[in-house]
């Protein structure tokens, strides 16, 4: 069965601390909170960025906490050089409102019920974004776990998760510091 790896060390091969180096993945944290009030153009983290290479296979991976106004919900993608490839998915609440089964096996709308949330698992093209339902400002924050792989083309660049409020609100959408990225280059 074949594996990925990068990159990949021949024999006789010196190590070097740059080889070393190229072997680990990059992690991105947020090291402080962003609000963005009022504001549904698509705009990078000032946290979660990274590098990328041309001609580079990557996969990615990551956890989100987020909270915001109900009205507003959370609206994310990436952004990526021209020419890449790939695909990314979110677990996490879909648009609001935010649906939950009950005990009974009713659904209820924006409840927290003993079985949890419904989720968003359909996979979407890795620069197009997604919606994510919030609760509203000063509830329980939500969370999301990130999974994607990348293909870039011929274009190194700066590949970046980009997020906004899905519809305006005065109240902000927040991601929270230690929301974190892990990408790990493999071709």
């Amino acid at each position: 069965m074949p594996t990925e790896a990068y990159p990949t060390p021949l024999a006789g091969q010196r190590i070097t601390a740059s080889l070393l180096r190229s072997m680990q993945p990059q992690v991105a944290r947020k090291t402080a909170d962003t609000q963005r009030p009022a504001q549904t153009t698509l705009q990078a983290d000032p946290h979660l960025q990274f590098d990328v290479v041309a001609g580079a296979v990557y996969i990615l991976d990551g956890w989100i906490k987020f909270d915001g106004p109900s009205a507003a919900d959370l609206n994310l993608g990436f952004s990526a050089p021209a020419g890449v490839l790939g695909e990314w998915v979110a677990y996490a609440g879909g648009h609001s409102p935010m649906i939950t089964f009950s005990n009974t096996g009713v659904l209820q709308t924006d409840t927290q019920g003993a079985r949890g949330y419904t989720i968003r698992t359909e996979p979407t093209d890795v620069v197009a974004a997604r919606s994510y339902g919030t609760l509203g400002v000063g509830l329980t924050p939500l969370s999301m776990d990130i999974k994607a792989t990348l293909r870039v083309g011929p274009t190194s660049g700066t590949y970046a998760l980009v997020w906004a409020q899905f519809v305006s609100d005065a109240s902000p959408v927040t991601l929270y510091t230690d929301s974190w990225l892990r990408l790990q280059r493999i071709a």
